[in-house]
């Protein structure tokens, strides 16, 4: 599947004069290439639970694994609205991504499949999954259940050279 080419915006409030907005398909290189993201899931009392993990960019969505009982899976039983972010731990260079969407799980094999060898392409042999019934089965850690999320906005934050975009999907 293609990715959605969103409306970007830059935002001239949080923008040098100088700064245009980022086109999407530089925000997906990024997304793809991040080894690291934070999750940020709703507890059922409505708290805010926020935890890293590893992913993948793929058919037009950030992916991620879980195992069925973690906090995070357990509050996206309840409300499937997530934040992912990623990018860099400094404030005068780099960018980061903010990604606003909706966590749906993935349960079919073939596209399970799919995702399980992105993973091990990006992450290594240690992160090798088999598919299981609607999940991915890793002989040491147990079963995970897998989630796309399709960005419905997503925002950039340009650093040394400050810039915001946000992108519009419609």
């Amino acid at each position: 599947m293609a990715d959605e080419e969103p409306r970007a915006e830059l935002d001239a409030r949080y923008s040098e004069e100088r700064a245009e907005a980022v086109p999407w398909r530089e925000a997906v290189t990024r997304l793809a290439a991040a080894e690291l993201y934070w999750l940020t899931t709703v507890r059922p009392d409505a708290r805010p639970h926020v935890t890293p993990l590893i992913g993948v960019w793929a058919d037009g969505a950030l992916h991620f694994c879980t195992g069925p009982e973690e906090r995070k899976a357990k509050n996206l039983r309840g409300n499937a609205h997530v934040v992912l972010t990623t990018g860099t731990n400094t404030l005068h260079k780099g960018f980061d991504l903010v990604v606003e969407g909706v966590a749906a799980r993935v349960t079919d094999p073939a596209r399970l499949r799919r995702l399980a060898a992105a993973w091990e392409a990006k992450y290594g042999a240690e992160w090798h999954f088999d598919i299981g019934d609607g999940v991915f089965v890793n002989p040491d850690a147990g079963e995970a259940v897998v989630f796309a999320v399709r960005p419905s906005t997503a925002f950039g934050f340009g650093k040394g050279g400050y810039s915001q975009t946000r992108w519009l999907f419609s």
